[in-house]
C-alpha cells in the first residue's frame, strides 16, 4: 500500500483510550441501566399490581411508557439539534431518574403509572441525546464498536435482568428495583460530566425533529393511554373511546412515518410496517409471560423472570447467526423466516396456555419467538439504511423507531383492552383472550413479511 494512503488512514481509538475512556463507561452504563429497567418491570409488574392493587392497570404500565418514548424521541432531537446534546442529555436523564423515584414510592397505581410515563420520557430522550454525543465525541471510525457496545448493554440485561429483579423483588421488595436504579443513573451520569465537559456544541437542525412532528407525537402518546384506559368503562362507552383513540392514533402516526407505511406497501414501507408489527407481537406478549406462570403455575418472581431470558438467548443466537451468515441469507428471506417463528413461538405460546401444559413449554415456544426477532431486527435496520438516500438515512431511521414503540404501545393497549374485557388475572380466559389478539398481530406480521421484497 502506499505509504500517503497509510499515513491518510484513519486510526481506530480504543473506547477505553483516554480520549472517550469516561465517555464510553458513563454512555454504555447509563444504556445499561435503561435496559435492566425495562426488562425488570415486566418480572415485577405482577407484585407491583397486586400490592398498589392496580391490576386493571397492568397494561398501562408498559403502553404509557412505550408510547412517551414517542415523544422524548421526538423532543430530545428537537432539543440537541436547538442546543447541543449536553443539556438534553442531562436533562434527560434527570426525568428518567424522577421516574424511578416517584415509581419507588408511588403510593398508589395511578401515580406509579404516571411516573413509568415520565420513565419514557426520559428514556427516549436519552436514546436520542446519546446518539448525537457519539457523533459529536468519537471518529466516524469509532461509531460501529460504540453502537455495539450499545447493543451488549441491551443484551446483558436481557439475560440476567428479569432474574435479578425477580429475585431483588423478593428479598427486599419490588420498590427497590427501581430506587436502586434511581442512584446507579445518577452515578453513571457523574462519570460521564469529564466528556461532556469537552464536548463542543455545534447545533444543526434536523427534518426529523420539528415542532409539528412533536406535536403529532403528543397526540399519538395521549391516544394510546386513552386506547389502554378505555377498559375502565362500561362495555359500550369503552368500545366507543377505544375505537376512537385507535383512530386517533392511526392519523397522528401517518405522517411519522413514510407514505405507504400503514398500507404495507411493497418496499421500504412495508419493511418498517413489519418493524411495528413485530414489536406489537413480540411485546405485548412478553409482559404476560410472568403475570401467567405467577398466578396459574405458582412460579417465584425470580424464576418466571427466566422465561424471558431464555427468549434473549434465542434473540442473540438467531443474530449471531444471521451475521455469520452475511449476504449468503438475502434481507427478504431473514424477515420472513423471522416472521415465521415469531408466530410459530406466539401461536405456541396461546396453545399451552389454553391447554394448561408444562410451563416448560412455555419458555421453548419464547425461544422460537425470540430467535424470529434475532433474525429480523438486525436486517430491518440493515434494509432502511440500504434503502435510504444519505440524506434520507435520519429520518427512515427515526420513523423505524416511532413504529417499533407506537406498534408497541398500541398493541398492549389493546392487548390490555381485551384482557380485562373477559375477565382478572384469575382468570386463564383473560391470557388466552390477550394471546389470541397477539397471534393475530403474529400472522399480520407475516402477511406484510411477504410485501417486504
Amino acid at each position: 500500500m502506499d505509504p500517503v494512503t497509510l499515513a491518510d488512514s484513519p486510526t481506530i481509538t480504543p473506547l477505553l483510550a483516554a480520549r472517550y475512556r469516561w465517555a464510553t463507561v458513563g454512555m454504555v452504563s447509563l444504556v445499561f441501566l435503561a435496559a435492566f429497567e425495562a426488562l425488570a418491570v415486566t418480572t415485577i409488574m405482577p407484585s407491583v399490581s397486586a400490592d398498589l392493587d392496580g391490576r386493571a392497570w397492568f397494561s398501562a404500565a408498559f403502553s404509557a411508557t412505550l408510547a412517551a418514548s414517542v415523544v422524548g424521541m421526538v423532543a430530545g432531537g428537537l432539543w440537541s439539534d436547538r442546543t447541543g446534546p449536553r443539556l438534553p442529555l442531562l436533562g434527560s436523564v434527570a426525568v428518567f431518574a424522577a421516574g424511578l423515584l416517584l415509581a419507588g414510592l408511588a403510593p398508589g397505581i395511578e401515580l406509579f403509572v404516571a411516573a413509568r410515563f415520565l420513565q419514557g420520557l426520559g428514556s427516549g430522550a436519552m436514546t436520542v441525546a446519546l446518539y448525537v454525543v457519539v457523533a459529536r465525541l468519537y471518529a466516524p471510525i469509532d461509531h460501529p464498536r460504540i453502537f455495539g457496545a450499545f447493543a451488549a448493554a441491551w443484551v446483558i440485561p436481557s439475560m440476567v435482568g428479569p432474574t435479578v429483579a425477580g429475585v431483588v423483588a423478593e428479598a427486599a421488595g419490588w420498590r427497590w428495583v427501581f430506587l436502586g436504579v434511581v442512584a446507579l443513573s445518577l452515578a453513571a451520569t457523574v462519570l460521564l460530566l469529564p466528556a461532556l465537559r469537552t464536548l463542543v456544541d455545534n447545533p444543526e437542525r434536523a427534518s426529523v425533529a420539528t415542532a409539528g412532528r412533536l406535536a403529532l407525537a403528543i397526540v399519538v402518546a395521549i391516544a394510546v393511554v386513552v386506547l389502554d384506559l378505555a377498559g375502565r368503562s362500561t362495555a359500550a362507552v369503552g368500545l366507543a373511546i377505544a375505537a376512537g383513540a385507535l383512530v386517533v392514533v392511526l392519523v397522528a402516526v401517518r405522517p411519522l412515518l413514510p407514505p405507504g407505511t400503514l398500507a404495507a406497501r411493497r418496499g421500504l414501507p412495508a419493511v418498517i410496517a413489519l418493524r411495528g408489527a413485530i414489536a406489537a407481537t413480540f411485546f405485548a406478549t412478553e409482559i404476560y409471560l410472568p403475570y401467567l406462570l405467577q398466578e396459574h403455575y405458582d412460579v417465584s418472581a425470580w424464576l418466571s423472570g427466566a422465561t424471558l431470558t431464555v427468549g434473549a438467548l434465542g434473540w442473540s443466537a438467531a443474530s449471531a447467526v444471521q451475521a455469520r451468515m452475511g449476504a449468503r441469507l438475502d434481507h427478504v428471506t431473514a424477515l420472513r423466516i423471522g416472521a415465521a417463528l415469531l408466530l410459530a413461538g406466539v401461536a405456541g405460546e396461546l396453545v399451552a396456555t389454553a391447554l394448561i401444559l408444562t410451563p416448560f413449554l412455555i419458555g421453548a415456544f419464547w425461544v422460537l419467538a425470540g430467535a424470529g426477532m434475532g433474525l429480523m431486527f438486525p436486517r430491518i435496520s440493515s434494509y432502511v439504511l440500504a434503502a435510504s438516500t444519505e440524506r434520507e438515512q435520519g429520518g427512515n431511521s427515526a420513523a423505524m423507531s416511532i413504529a417499533d414503540a407506537v406498534g408497541g404501545a398500541t398493541a398492549i393497549s389493546l392487548a390490555g383492552l381485551v384482557f380485562t374485557s373477559v375477565g382478572s388475572a384469575a382468570d386463564l380466559g383473560a391470557f388466552v383472550a390477550a394471546l389470541t389478539l397477539t397471534t393475530g398481530v403474529a400472522v399480520g406480521a407475516v402477511l406484510v413479511s411477504r410485501r417486504t421484497a
